[in-house]
């Protein structure tokens, strides 16, 4: 695939040292600055709340679909786990800049990815499937190439498709190319010194600003057509900050912490530069996550271990080309196989094909127009093969269902032996008090319904071989942190 590189390459500005945008919305600032440079070249003032989007509400949300200008900003922060973001309810201000983005779009404030590690999980929210009906379960699964992505559908729309990525799990090789015309890793370029990558496994190189660099040269030299725009950010996974974000201690989990505030002020920064150029008033943006990240609340540190709320409950926010005041708050229970099927109903795309996700643009509106949302009946799988990263042909998959107000958890040996878990996910949110026996009942209905689930065949069975991985290859995984053959 053809790599991106221009101007912007050779004089990149690490964030640290970047102006960080800040206010009510990072482009009243662009708007400002406007205005200033106009007065020293002895012109007319612009309007300061020229590079304001407008305020909207459901009218706007629906008429989305009409309109024929609108852009796609996908920006998926891997690792970033939902309760440690200051919205989502936690008391350290993590998030200033996502904080904003929620506060005039739209948050789901009960989301779950479907596995704990990125290549399983982005392969189920690409797809709109749960992982046994994608079949990418294993390190060296492959998407199927005639699945029908949403790259794909945004192609035959006619948008301009591009990826760019840090994690290799998400790599073309494995499939995740499909429908982008250009779809690449940006470039390594120099760290400031005094930025530190606290993850002792992670030995790859480069930031997130990497990206931040590389869409900024996209939009430079960009066609002049609608484009739908990719960005895998890393800096949360690999535990990356500077002076200006450690705010909150030096433990792992506190440099976790500063790992997202540090991830938070690119993202200010990257907005801020998109704002400037005009670019956000016909964009809407997706925010999401792969997974989240343990920090010992069962002795466990890190993910791809288990299916815990701590490496599963993550965010999804959606910023409109137009401000909501004030903004809303979805508290159905929704999962990362909701998020395409949502994005291309509001946009009058097509549906995907066969998904299990669901389109929440009817929680959206009723939202938006004060009216009594959807009955909340929805069920939501996550999945992770223990033996994911073995070359072995036995499984041992960990799952947890969501149904209500209860989250059952079973875990099968490769001999097929099971241990469970249940518990009731409203009453004890930390889900630490098994339920199991006080439950039989509700044990028992998951415990088939996990069957089911495991019993299903993958939606594309048949049509690819696993993937043969070259020394190359599993060497820039490892690089990542992650213990592959």
């Amino acid at each position: 695939m053809t790599r991106l590189r221009g101007p912007l390459e050779s004089r990149a500005v690490e964030p640290s040292k970047a102006r960080l945008w800040r206010g009510p919305w990072p482009w009243v600032i662009a708007a400002a600055a406007l205005a200033a440079y106009a007065l020293l070249r002895g012109k007319a003032e612009p309007d300061p709340s020229a590079n304001l989007p407008p305020v909207g509400g459901a009218e706007q949300i629906a008429a989305l679909a009409q309109r024929g200008d609108v852009n796609v900003l996908f920006v998926l922060i891997d690792t970033l786990r939902a309760d440690r973001l200051h919205s989502y309810g936690y008391a350290r201000p993590t998030s200033p800049f996502l904080d904003l983005l929620a506060a005039e779009g739209v948050r789901f404030t009960r989301n779950m990815a479907q596995s704990s590690w990125t290549k399983c999980s982005m392969a189920s929210m690409w797809t709109g499937l749960y992982p046994a009906r994608v079949g990418v379960t294993k390190f060296n699964d492959v998407l199927a190439p005639n699945a029908h992505l949403p790259a794909e559908i945004f192609r035959e729309a006619g948008y301009q498709t591009v990826g760019l990525w840090r994690n290799g799990w998400v790599d073309g090789y494995h499939g995740f190319d499909q429908g982008f015309d250009i779809y690449t890793r940006p470039g390594v370029r120099p760290t400031a010194p005094r930025v530190r990558r606290e993850n002792p496994t992670v030995s790859y190189g480069g930031s997130d600003f990497d990206l931040v660099e590389e869409t900024m040269e996209f939009l430079r030299v960009g066609g002049g057509r609608r484009w739908f725009l990719y960005l895998h950010l890393m800096d949360v996974h690999e535990y990356t900050y500077d002076a200006e974000s450690a705010q909150f201690g030096t433990s792992s989990s506190d440099v976790y912490d500063n790992a997202i505030l540090h991830l938070d002020r690119t993202l200010d920064q990257l907005f801020g530069r998109l704002a400037a150029g005009d670019h956000l008033k016909n964009t809407l943006v997706v925010i999401a996550a792969d997974h989240g990240e343990a920090h010992g609340e069962r002795g466990f540190e890190g993910h791809a271990r288990n299916v815990y709320p701590e490496t599963t409950q993550v965010p999804w926010i959606l910023s409109f080309p137009f401000r909501l005041q004030p903004g809303l708050v979805i508290s159905q229970r929704t999962a990362n196989v909701d998020v395409w099927p949502t994005v291309l109903e509001l946009l009058g795309l097509p549906a995907m094909r066969e998904v299990d996700g669901r389109s929440r643009v009817p929680e959206i509106l009723a939202a938006a127009r004060r009216e009594a949302a959807p009955e909340d009946a929805a069920t939501a799988i996550a999945h992770l093969d223990q033996t994911w990263g073995q070359r072995v042909e036995t499984t041992a998959p960990t799952v947890a269902i969501r149904e209500g107000r209860f989250r059952y958890v079973q875990f099968r040996n490769p001999k097929g032996q099971i241990r469970e878990q249940l518990f009731d996910a409203d009453a004890d949110a930390r889900e630490r008090d098994n339920r199991l026996a006080e439950e039989p009942a509700v044990a028992e209905r998951l415990r088939a319904e996990t069957d089911r689930y495991l019993a299903s065949r993958p939606v594309w069975e048949g049509e690819t071989q696993p993937l043969e991985l070259d020394e190359l290859q599993l060497n820039q995984l490892r690089a990542l942190g992650y213990a592959v053959p």
